[in-house]
């Protein structure tokens, strides 16, 4: 055992205290009565990275919620690597569904139970204590490191693209490394070759100035929800293929070679079917469900709502109805094209009686992919062999990390995901947690990786 892996096993129960410290901070960034929260949130991580040794460690404005940033540049001739990650969270709800309270940590059967556990506070505090372990044993690290940690990705990191692009400089480095994602599972790796992008619509389908009698006025005065469910109906068809004009148009279409990799992939369907609790498998005929999951664009209702919500009946006519759709988008679609043709294809297909508005949002993510063949990715995969006694996988990650392609645009650098979380950690949901042994094996995992990162320079 090296040094700095002794002072991570000694200081193991300090570690982990600080940690749940960090996760008592309700710093939801969707929510504005948080707003004070995601910032003292990042006021913790900046005191957490100067502690650790970290240098030039500030809080720095973005015009919503804040980043931190901090480095140290003291490794003459090695690599600069760039390591990103998160702290806000998803809201809680709902609130009733989780076993214990979301912003009071518990660690029960080997998991840490949390909102932000696993996404990302858990991983995105990895790479700052294996930092803190080898300056503190060896007064060095073995490539330069800069850190930029935001508090706006769970709401599609708005303010980081204008961000970036002002600090450009101050953010130049060789690679990046993402402390937000995960592995296979917790004896398999895996390596995240592309992540989607998205793009986001509201529809709202306005009839009559108030709620009607809809016995009284039922069949005469058209009803909003009805509307909304005939637009609604007309972006798939039965197969599950996305029916909006020009949609597919700009998608790269997998290779040959790519589709083996996945295919490489194992698919238990029964298990898939348990995880999610569904009753069949579904989607766009000629790909297989990892391929649709990660390598091909969605359009998805992600609610919708309107009329009387409550318990029983009450029969009206309403006047209003709204839908959110989000897509997400692979190479090379661009979420505001994408937004567009679904705002046209909503006006094209509206029917007579009520007034529709579709607005795209302005926060969309542009889809990534790092070539197989990068140096850093390379000396990942051998990391993650080395640890886990086997070659990860080469996946397609169906959600989304905004930045990994912001990085790309303005810092011309990959983003390599190398995080410990695992799909069934519940990310987004009650209950969610982060397993003990990934947050372990994390930090074995980056200690491994930038000493070997050191070696790229040679």
């Amino acid at each position: 055992m090296t040094s700095w892996e002794t002072y991570l096993k000694e200081e193991r129960d300090r570690l982990l205290d600080e940690l749940m410290e960090f996760l008592r901070i309700p710093s939801i960034s969707a929510l504005p009565g948080h707003a004070a929260d995601v910032k003292r949130a990042a006021q913790w991580v900046a005191s957490r990275m100067s502690a650790a040794g970290i240098e030039s460690v500030r809080v720095l404005a973005t015009g919503g919620h804040p980043v931190v940033y901090g480095d140290w540049l003291h490794a003459d001739g090695k690599p600069t690597v760039l390591i990103y990650g998160h702290f806000d969270t998803q809201p809680v709800d709902p609130l009733d569904l989780w076993d214990h309270p979301p912003f009071e940590p518990v660690i029960k059967d080997g998991r840490i139970y949390a909102r932000g556990a696993t996404d990302d506070k858990g991983n995105m505090f990895v790479p700052i204590i294996v930092t803190e372990a080898m300056l503190r044993t060896g007064r060095k690290l073995p490539v330069n490191l800069k850190f930029l940690f935001e508090g706006e990705e769970e709401i599609g990191s708005p303010h980081l693209p204008d961000f970036i692009a002002a600090n450009k400089d101050l953010l130049s480095c060789d690679m990046i490394l993402s402390a937000d994602g995960g592995q296979w599972e917790e004896d398999q790796p895996a390596l995240t070759l592309g992540t989607r992008g998205l793009a986001a619509v509201f529809i709202e389908v306005r009839g009559p100035d108030h709620d009607l009698h809809s016995g009284v006025y039922g069949g005469t005065i058209a009803n909003p929800i009805h509307a909304l469910v005939q637009i609604l109906n007309s972006m798939h068809d039965r197969d599950g293929r996305v029916t909006v004009e020009g949609f597919y148009d700009d998608v790269r279409p997998l290779s040959d070679e790519e589709r083996s990799r996945l295919g490489r992939v194992p698919f238990d369907e029964a298990a898939y079917l348990r995880e999610t609790g569904s009753v069949s498998i579904f989607g766009e005929p000629g790909f297989t469900s990892y391929e649709r999951a990660g390598a091909r664009p969605t359009l998805e209702i992600n609610g919708i709502y309107g009329g009387f919500q409550g318990e029983g009946m009450k029969t009206v006519l309403p006047s209003v109805a709204h839908a959110k759709i989000s897509c997400r988008l692979v190479a090379a679609q661009d979420p505001s094209k994408i937004g567009d043709l679904v705002v046209n294809h909503i006006h094209r297909v509206a029917p007579s009686g009520v007034k529709v508005s579709a607005v795209k949002s302005n926060s969309g993510a542009m889809p990534y992919l790092i070539p197989e063949e990068d140096r850093g990715l390379k000396v990942a995969a051998s990391v993650l062999k080395d640890l886990y006694g086997k070659d990860p996988y080469w996946i397609r990650m169906g959600g989304t990390i905004p930045a990994n392609a912001l990085f790309l645009d303005y810092l011309k650098a990959y983003t390599i995901v190398f995080a410990f979380g695992l799909q069934d950690e519940r990310q987004h949901s009650p209950n969610e947690f982060f397993r003990l042994s990934g947050y372990e094996r994390g930090q074995t995992a980056y200690g491994m990786l930038l000493n070997r990162l050191a070696g790229m320079s040679e």
